[in-house]
């Protein structure tokens, strides 16, 4: 994981990904997508957050 995508993935909502252990544990079995679906983050705003950024997320159709 790029160091300073952990701080665009919590401006785009994911409030706890900051948290201590969580990349190490729900992060390595939860994808973006799955995880915006469970967060009820809409996945068009986790894009424009991501793409704000500098990034170019590559988005194959997994189910949102």
């Amino acid at each position: 994981m790029h160091p300073e995508l952990k701080a665009v993935m919590k401006e785009a909502g994911f409030k706890n990904i900051t948290k201590p252990g969580m990349l190490e544990t729900a992060g390595r079995i939860v994808t973006i997508p799955k995880g915006a679906r469970m967060m009820q983050i809409e996945w068009p705003h986790v894009l424009d957050i991501l793409k704000a950024h500098g990034f170019d997320p590559v988005w194959k159709g997994e189910k949102r």
